[in-house]
């Protein structure tokens, strides 16, 4: 029981190191922000507001068009589906290498279920893009 409570220790070390370092450099830049005199810089240029080194015009409260939001959906869930990509792609690889992704005891499933299973996922997603650009979502008029 102590050899097991050991190895995960020693496992955790490097966390616990970056954290205790973390927590140190917040304390002292904090800290040292205190300790410093404030340097009260101030003007007319200095105060004007500025965004994206375009002076503002208009009101900031604006309506947007639609599809805006539309398209940004769409970029969402795009970027999502590489998200469950990757950990498939990992296991793909990984079963087509011939190595035992199972647990003891259950059944492997072969490389052909994983392409499958892949194919659906895309074909609906797939789907998805096909009815957007029908609804003409991606125009910017």
């Amino acid at each position: 029981m102590r050899l097991l409570f050991a190895d995960v220790a020693t496992g955790y070390l490097p966390i616990a190191i970056l954290f205790l370092t973390v927590v140190t450099l917040a304390a002292l830049i904090v800290l040292i922000s205190h300790i410093l005199p404030k340097q009260h810089r101030s003007g007319p240029v200095k105060d004007a507001i500025y965004e994206s080194g375009v002076e503002p015009i208009g009101d900031a409260r604006r309506r947007f068009n639609i599809r805006f939001y539309l398209v940004a959906m769409l970029f969402l869930l795009f970027d999502v589906e590489l998200i469950f990509m990757y950990p498939w792609a990992i296991l793909f690889h990984r079963r087509a290498m011939g190595e035992d992704i199972a647990p003891p005891g259950a059944a492997v499933p072969g490389t052909g279920f994983f392409l499958v299973e892949m194919a659906i996922f895309v074909v609906v997603l797939l789907i998805g893009y096909v009815y957007a650009w029908r609804r003409r979502v991606f125009t910017i008029t």
